[in-house]
């Protein structure tokens, strides 16, 4: 009988010893290592089909010249909000994990997915909820599509015939019948509920994770079947596990969003076939996921009258740009110490923008609490948000508000300049596309809408574009 193994592992990332140890040499954190029993038995592997070009491939050195390389055929959902954020659909093999809060609509996202991939086998993998409430779930989704075609049939399902629901969370279990079945995408609900015979630990430590994951990411890469990982996250908002799962899978998706808003975001953490910054935007609705195609117009409030301390600013998620409404209040401390509080935006990248204002163009907010707020329950880390932030807080100071076709796009630097941002020529079209009449935005950006605008090339932007140099100017235009 072999002799069982016995580690440690951080429960904070997943740091290996072969004793007990106090803090954790990697992570720096105390008391987060468990013991847990490890027995591997070489001879029991995981058996899937695997094809016969993989079994024939020699691992020897390849120079780059010699690579041949061919262009990778995508799989494209329903779904454009999906396909964006992957980079353009699901790449053949990829391992992809989603992560975040309970009752966010992880599994939601991932249902809906399924039964709506036309003409492709998938076998959904639960090992949270039973077959009777995923077919609850499923029937609640359809809802409205088979009200909406009015087709009287015995089975609902009749277009949803590709999906393929399995309960199980031992991974040689479902390696077996993923072998019978052959299914064309693999999504598992959730990888912290998987466990492996070859590791005698309870489902969701470290080591069962990893595992797992590995396990996983092998028959991913010798099928060429993309499998999708739905992660629990802690309380600090990370994925739960080792922090070696978010190396070891290829893309890392972060679905978030408050519960108290019906806007939901998918956003790419990581991506090793496309753009890491890419964002897509899903409104929650009762029959499951509908994504939005223009978020611009969702995140812009209407307004019967002007108010004061509300500007619009022109944002960019990966390669998307959208205007969001930056609302800020300013008011006068009741206690001693100003109260600063801010939704969405950092608050020391705040605390900065109010440090200038005083600094440089003499507002006395010291004595101010100052709340800011990017409606809509997102999560803004664009700087070129600042100006319409800094001339968003004058305007609530001042009770002047500011005209509702203006936006802003422009980084503020501590000594007051407007610095340059990218891409501003899609910040501006988006603008324009929306109906807003002028923008401000700096001086040094685009020199190559100064140019256009010398050849006298007016029809690209019918938009008023003023640039401007420092903070101080911008307030000379709005207030005067």
């Amino acid at each position: 009988m072999a002799k069982t193994k016995i580690a440690y592992f951080c429960q904070s990332c997943g740091f290996e010893s072969a004793k007990w140890l106090g803090k954790c040499p990697s992570c720096q954190q105390w008391n987060t290592f468990v013991e847990e029993v490890i027995e591997k038995d070489p001879k029991s592997v995981p058996t899937w089909k695997v094809s016969s070009t993989t079994q024939q491939r020699a691992n020897k050195p390849v120079e780059v010249a010699d690579i041949t390389f061919t262009e990778e055929d995508r799989l494209l959902t329903p779904d454009k909000e999906f396909n964006r954020v992957l980079g353009g659909g699901i790449v053949a093999g990829s391992l992809v994990l989603i992560g975040g809060e309970p009752g966010i609509g992880k599994s939601t996202l991932m249902l809906q997915l399924a039964l709506n991939m036309p003409n492709i086998k998938v076998l959904y993998v639960s090992g949270e909820e039973s077959e009777k409430q995923i077919k609850m779930r499923a029937e609640r989704l359809t809802e409205v599509s088979s009200q909406k075609s009015k087709v009287k049939s015995q089975n609902e399902f009749d277009s949803h015939k590709g999906c393929f629901i399995l309960t199980e969370t031992s991974t040689q279990n479902i390696f077996k019948q993923i072998e019978e079945l052959e299914p064309d995408l693999v999504v598992i609900d959730s990888i912290q509920t998987l466990h492996s015979s070859h590791i005698e630990s309870t489902p969701g430590s470290v080591s069962q994770v990893r595992e797992c994951t590995a396990e996983l990411l092998r028959f991913a890469k010798e099928s060429a079947t993309p499998v999708f990982l739905i992660g629990h996250i802690t309380k600090d908002g990370a994925i739960a596990g080792p922090k070696i799962l978010e190396h070891m899978v290829d893309t890392v998706l972060q679905f978030e969003g408050d519960r108290h808003h019906v806007y939901r975001i998918l956003r790419t953490v990581k991506n090793r076939f496309g753009s890491a910054s890419e964002l897509g935007i899903y409104e929650m609705l009762g029959e499951g996921l509908r994504e939005v195609s223009n978020p611009s117009e969702i995140l812009l409030s209407q307004r019967d009258e002007p108010l004061s301390g509300i500007t619009i600013s022109a944002t960019l998620e990966g390669m998307r740009p959208m205007l969001i409404e930056t609302q800020a209040l300013v008011s006068t401390s009741a206690y001693g110490t100003p109260q600063r509080n801010a939704n969405g935006f950092d608050a020391k990248r705040m605390s900065m923008l109010l440090a200038v204002l005083e600094k440089r163009c003499g507002f006395k907010l010291g004595a101010q609490d100052v709340f800011l707020n990017i409606t809509g329950g997102i999560k803004v880390e664009d700087p070129a948000i600042d100006l319409g932030l800094a001339a968003a807080i004058i305007s609530s100071y001042q009770n002047i508000p500011i005209p509702f076709k203006t936006c802003f796009a422009g980084e503020i630097g501590l000594s007051g300049e407007i610095r340059a941002v990218n891409r501003v020529e899609q910040r501006i079209a988006e603008a324009q596309k929306l109906g807003f009449e002028q923008i401000y935005i700096s001086k040094y950006n685009m020199p190559s809408a100064a140019q256009d605008k010398k050849r006298m090339d007016l029809s690209r932007y019918t938009i008023e574009i003023k640039m401007v140099a420092n903070i101080e100017e911008v307030f000379e235009l709005l207030f005067g």
